[in-house]
């Protein structure tokens, strides 16, 4: 029989290191690939992110290791044009993208699956803490570390090509069997921020792209109580960058980019629905149905009553309040632990003070 193919992301870090060693393992005919994206940001000689050439090296070691074949691959173009202007584009319309879904919905896994397919290459497979169980998508084993939302807006055919040999693992389990194979990644820490931004985080990234002008930021009541940087530098929830004499920690409650106003307050944003677009679904649901829904990568999913309407329209009433969530994020919508589909937040409705 002939084994089947993989082309197996590497990243340069553990996750991606052990799940090419547990297809080698299993008998897959493994090649690895280190996608650059970018040039990587290096700030006081400290790593930001990934895309580093000390992950790529790392990756090509864990390779020799493993005795599989590695190639580099450049996709600073698409990554370029589908997360980092997108990015940029999104701020400055007052919308707040998360760019690891924007990076897996367009660039890693249509490319990696691209590539395969120019190779010969069965499947596709890369270091999520995600499962797949008959064709869908399943949170990881490690609750602490499932990265099941960043994949929700991934099409069910795409999932169809993907393997994720981690998922069923702990990261504790992950750190283990590196070591016990005595890959050079085993202690690597983790890449926890934004792989393009480096120290200067989102603010700065998107000030050194976008005109930005001080403004005023405004009460509820559009009393004007503090000083913003520009409007497009702040998001739904954002408790830092508010001048202000009041003397009181603010929460960005909206942004107006028109008008060039930021709208705080001194308690934090909820929002007892929302809507969004774009949906995919990974199976057909009722026109009404019940759910949890989480809003971001490291949130808790909430009780909620989804409602698909036309065009990939998407409501969602949650049971309780939960925080707001900025326009452009991410809604994934799941069934116990597995993913019913996802769509991106246009707006929300916020509780109003009683």
């Amino acid at each position: 029989m002939t084994r089947r193919s993989v082309l197996v992301a590497m990243s340069g870090g553990v996750d991606s290191s052990v799940a090419a060693a547990v297809l080698v393992a299993a008998g897959y005919e493994v090649v690895g690939v280190t996608m650059k994206m970018h040039d990587a940001p290096e700030v006081r000689g400290a790593k930001h992110g990934c895309c580093t050439v000390e992950d790529a090296d790392d990756a090509r070691a864990v390779a020799a290791q493993l005795g599989i074949a590695h190639y580099t691959l450049d996709m600073s173009a698409p990554f370029a044009r589908s997360v980092v202007d997108a990015f940029v584009e999104g701020y400055a319309a007052g919308r707040t993208p998360n760019p690891c879904v924007e990076c897996n919905r367009h660039v890693k896994f249509t490319e990696l699956i691209d590539r395969a397919d120019s190779l010969g290459v069965d499947m596709v497979a890369t270091g999520h803490h995600a499962r797949l169980r008959d064709g869908h998508l399943v949170r990881g084993a490690d609750r602490a570390k499932d990265q099941s939302y960043v994949l929700a807006c991934l099409e069910l055919d795409t999932l169809g090509r993907v393997l994720l040999p981690v998922g069923d693992m702990t990261k504790a389990e992950v750190r283990t069997t590196a070591e016990r194979l005595g890959l050079r990644t085993a202690g690597k820490a983790d890449s926890m921020e934004v792989c393009f931004l480096g120290a200067g985080g989102a603010a700065a990234f998107v000030a050194e792209r976008v005109p930005v002008a001080p403004g005023p930021a405004l009460a509820p009541d559009g009393a004007v109580v503090g000083t913003h940087r520009g409007a497009e530098l702040y998001t739904v929830g954002q408790r830092r960058g508010i001048e202000s004499p009041l003397n009181r920690r603010l929460y960005v409650h909206a942004t107006d980019i028109a008008s060039n106003t930021v709208t705080v307050d001194t308690d934090p944003p909820l929002a007892d629905s929302l809507t969004a677009d774009g949906a995919v679904w990974a199976r057909d649901t009722p026109a009404e149905f019940d759910a949890t829904v989480q809003t971001a990568a490291h949130g808790r999913a909430a009780p909620a009553r989804v409602s698909r309407g036309e065009a990939g329209r998407v409501g969602v009433e949650f049971t309780a309040s939960v925080s707001a969530p900025a326009a452009g994020q991410l809604a994934a919508i799941y069934d116990g632990d597995v993913v019913v589909g996802s769509a991106t937040v246009t707006g929300s409705l916020r509780r109003r003070r009683r």
